[in-house]
């Protein structure tokens, strides 16, 4: 007998009884099998063809880890792989593990991907629930985001921005305002990817020169208004306007990038399909945004990217498992092993982007020696289910072009680390940014250069 997967039921199936028939809803059992998603046959590519330039890749889990079976027992180059990070094992010349960072103005809690990128007291301001500041991403995409047709790109498995203290984005402006991220593989790859037919350049050219109206009207209002208010409303008026300038100089890079041809990508075998919020389909999800990501390296479409896998209070396993849930462990031996096999699971996923960028042949080197990755998340949960902000699980992998060392555990004094500020700084030198300074960093993070 023919799997119902195998041959779809007719759309038109009605049930029938009593004299009567009553058509059916929508079914999984209706839908072509290739409707649903299944194990990548994306192959990386032989070569990137564009000119080596430095890049970073930011990607986020949320919840933490279980410590005992990540962090490794000991430190330096000779160091032994922990039960988890086994997963990487192939990789293990090519990644550092950083251990004992934190951030000193966190609170931790739920607001580790909100703090993550910006290390940022979010109640510093009096008066205010929630302040951020920029992000370090945001601090690169600044200064090197006119190189290409996307200063930066945000991803995350939850469009838009969330809400404060459960983000759905890393990404901070120069104000602290999130930036919006996009889940949808099918429209992140169309954004890159698809040529603009006539019809649609021309609707884009209509919404740019409304957005630029709206902004005008908008700063035109908030200046006359400066005038009569007192010197705190005129410094939050000042950082309105801040924004809106931000926002008119992206208008305007996009309207440059208009008439320039977006680079031709075979999308057959990616499984844009996938959906981050169905547990069958996650390892795809998680996949099919990587591979995307990759490409728009080797596209150079742009050379800033934040991946959040999932938002605080979130996420699944490899099977669909709450990794939520399984978070807040209390030190049950039964959950604590279920949160390392997601652990393990989330970094063969990394691997396999890991094993695509090290494939792939560029300038004389691997497109993996010019991009930088960095995986990790903004809670340590501790072996009680903590939800701390100090020893954080962090590694970053890449980069060797740009002088980074790896194939070795930098463990640092969980009393008095260095911020993992310092790291963020050390990267956005990398990225070519000239500024000795980011939020609380006391300088570049000795041993990783």
């Amino acid at each position: 007998m023919t799997p119902l997967l195998r041959r779809p039921l007719p759309r038109r199936t009605v049930l029938r009884g009593l004299g009567a028939s009553l058509a059916l809803p929508m079914l999984e059992a209706m839908l072509p099998r290739s409707a649903f998603a299944a194990p990548s046959q994306f192959k990386p590519l032989a070569r990137s063809g564009v000119k080596p330039q430095p890049r970073v890749l930011f990607c986020y889990v949320p919840n933490g880890v279980n410590v005992l079976q990540w962090m490794p027992k000991d430190a330096g180059a000779n160091y032994t792989l922990s039960p988890t990070l086994e997963a990487l094992r192939e990789h293990k010349s090519r990644f550092s593990v950083l251990t004992g960072l934190g951030h000193p103005n966190s609170k931790g809690g739920h607001s580790g991907a909100d703090t993550w990128l910006t290390g940022a007291d979010l109640k510093a301001v009096p008066g205010k629930d929630y302040t951020n500041t920029i992000s370090a991403d945001q601090v690169i995409a600044e200064a090197i985001g006119r190189q290409t047709r996307f200063p930066s790109l945000e991803l995350s498995d939850q469009s838009g921005t969330g809400g404060a203290g459960h983000s759905h984005t890393l990404a901070f402006d120069r104000n602290g305002t999130p930036l919006p991220a996009e889940n949808s593989p099918r429209r992140l790859f169309e954004r890159l990817f698809v040529p603009d037919d006539a019809a649609s350049r021309e609707a884009t050219l209509r919404r740019y020169a409304e957005k630029r109206s709206i902004l005008d009207d908008v700063a035109a209002e908030a200046k006359a208004l400066e005038k009569r208010l007192g010197r705190a409303d005129q410094q939050k008026v000042a950082e309105y306007l801040a924004s809106v300038r931000e926002t008119e100089l992206r208008v305007r890079r996009q309207e440059e990038w208009l008439d320039v041809p977006k680079p031709k990508v075979d999308g057959a075998l990616l499984q844009l399909s996938s959906q981050p919020g169905n547990g069958h389909d996650r390892p795809m999800w998680v996949d099919v945004m990587n591979e995307i990501a990759y490409l728009a390296f080797a596209t150079d479409a742009t050379r800033v990217i934040t991946f959040e896998w999932s938002r605080e209070a979130g996420g699944y396993g490899g099977g669909g498992e709450n990794h939520h849930e399984l978070s807040h462990h209390g030190g049950d031996a039964g959950m604590l092993d279920k949160l390392a096999k997601i652990d393990r699971f989330h970094l063969e996923r990394l691997g396999r982007l890991l094993t695509f960028l090290q494939a792939t042949e560029e300038g004389g080197r691997t497109m993996l020696d010019h991009t930088m990755v960095v995986f990790g998340s903004g809670m340590n949960s501790g072996e009680r289910g903590d939800h701390s902000p100090k020893n954080l699980p962090l590694l970053v992998a890449g980069g060797s072009a740009w002088g980074l060392k790896h194939g070795q555990h930098l463990a640092h004094d969980a009393k008095t680390p260095p911020p993992l500020a310092n790291f963020l700084l050390t990267l956005i030198q990398k990225m070519g940014v000239e500024t000795a300074k980011f939020q609380d960093a006391k300088g570049t993070l000795t041993g990783l250069v």
